[in-house]
């Protein structure tokens, strides 16, 4: 019986060493056109490695997430679910906590061979009974709870650095740390396929970066400035991680996904060029993101037209790694929508395999925030509370020509499409209805807006003062 158990053993390594390693890299709060490969980028722009990236990768010119805020993209998309099934509609309950029931990443990946490491911020849980280190990772790095962290401070008790479930003292700027712990991890286990998910807190608040790096930027907005730098040394950090993977040999086998949590937040100067609104809203600029993938030996460079989702990360790299498991939902059945994943995978269509069919997304933050999406082909509903507006995104990807009033049935049947998505979602876990025109409305008190309700505001204040004066073509550039 022993014999038969190192023979399987072996048999098992030999299969996982010809797997490619997987890296799911996820920027926060990053701006449409605040990297160099949007070509609306301003000219203060600086994101090399990112560029060079690009241009050995698909770029997906309509990658979205599923969410318009941190920690309900990353239930999605962690998952490879609507995180509205798990009742995860806003950031507050997102980030009380992903179900330790739901499988993830590590625990798919690891029976199949592969090392599995998290580094950054995590968000998907306040504490350490949430922690990713409970969840099939071997190694972790990072921060639990808020969505943000000092990015200098890096011993504060009140917000620790764990490195697995044990609080560590650390120095230096975080982003640079978040770098060379993965690059550390690639350089460990390279004499086995790895999963690496790197989910930078850069560049979301508090806008901090080294003076010198500031300097290097004078567009008159310090805010700006500092975004930019903090830009800069999140690219400095991907520069060295492939780096790192090319020393290493395993450059041309190792599939990189790299995506924003949400849309750039206006509030920060962040820019979405030539999309509308930001962070907060589900408009195009706060759903729609910069969305790379790269596997040298498998995927040949260009640029994806069709729309693809952060729900899709997963199912791509199981399919990758030759994991088993469901790929679609069924509708109307919410058993075996438990059991199976929303998103799709994409190699076959990245490869030019298989032509591309028409999707449904869908977006939904409750009741309480009142917003909610539905794109089916190139028709776009957005819901803002009482506001309801449609768009044709093949002609309008800035959302500036609302034509709800001229189509009232194309209204009429994109809401019966949300509606049908959403008797399978679950309730919200914490308060109010799946959606704010299922909320009662008569004698409703305003209620004491928080801090970050008033952040939320003023962002969406801005989205509809901001509008895009490019363009209303998405960049072109022929299919791989």
């Amino acid at each position: 019986m022993k014999c038969l158990a190192l023979l399987l053993s072996l048999a098992v390594s030999l299969h996982a060493a010809d797997k490619p390693n997987i890296i799911v890299v996820v920027a926060d709060d990053l701006g449409y056109a605040d990297v160099l490969f949007n070509p609306q980028h301003a000219k203060e722009i600086t994101t090399p490695h990112l560029d060079s990236l690009a241009k050995q990768s698909v770029i997906c010119r309509q990658g979205y997430v599923s969410g318009h805020v941190c920690s309900p993209t990353r239930a999605g998309l962690m998952t490879g679910r609507y995180q509205q099934r798990l009742g995860l509609y806003t950031g507050g309950e997102a980030g009380s906590g992903l179900p330790m029931s739901e499988k993830i990443f590590p625990q798919y990946l690891k029976p199949a061979g592969y090392a599995t490491g998290q580094f950054g911020k995590w968000h998907l849980g306040p504490d350490l009974a949430w922690s990713p280190a409970l969840r099939g990772f071997d190694e972790v790095f990072g921060f639990l709870g808020r969505g943000a962290h000092d990015y200098f401070k890096l011993d504060d008790p009140e917000d620790p650095i764990y490195r697995g479930t044990e609080i560590v003292h650390e120095k230096g700027y975080l982003t640079d740390r978040l770098g060379e712990e993965t690059c550390a991890f690639i350089t460990k286990h390279k004499a086995q396929p790895f999963f690496a998910y790197l989910a930078f807190n850069a560049v979301h608040a508090p806008l901090q970066a080294p003076d010198d790096e500031i300097a290097k930027f004078n567009t008159g907005n310090k805010d700006r400035d500092t975004l930019l730098a903090m830009g800069k040394r999140l690219d400095d950090a991907m520069g060295k991680i492939i780096a790192t993977l090319k020393s290493e040999g395993e450059w041309d086998n190792t599939l990189l996904f790299f995506i924003s949590d949400n849309g750039g937040p206006l509030a920060q100067s962040a820019d979405n060029t030539p999309l509308r609104g930001g962070k907060h809203t589900d408009y195009e600029g706060g759903i729609r993101v910069p969305f790379l993938v790269c596997w040298p030996a498998q995927l040949k460079p260009g640029e994806w037209q069709s729309p693809v989702s952060s729900l899709d990360i997963l199912p791509t790299a199981l399919a990758a790694a030759e994991v088993k498991v469901a790929a679609t939902s069924v509708a109307g059945d919410s058993a075996k929508a438990e059991a199976t994943l929303d998103g799709i995978n994409l190699l076959p269509l990245l490869k030019g395999e298989a032509a591309p069919q028409s999707r449904d997304l869908f977006w939904c933050s409750g009741s309480d925030e009142g917003w909610w999406a539905v794109r089916s082909g190139d028709w776009k509903l957005v819901g803002e509370k009482a506001k309801i507006s449609l768009f044709d995104l093949s002609k309008d990807v800035s959302e500036a020509s609302d034509l709800a009033a001229q189509m009232p049935e194309k209204v009429a049947e994109l809401t019966k499409l949300h509606d049908a998505w959403l008797a399978n979602m679950a309730k919200p876990v914490k308060a109010g209805e799946k959606r704010y025109d299922m909320a009662p409305q008569a004698g409703k008190k305003p209620k004491k807006m928080t801090k970050e309700e008033k952040k939320k505001a003023r962002d969406m204040e801005r989205a509809k003062k901001r509008q895009p004066t490019t363009t209303n073509e998405s960049p072109k550039a022929p299919n791989p």
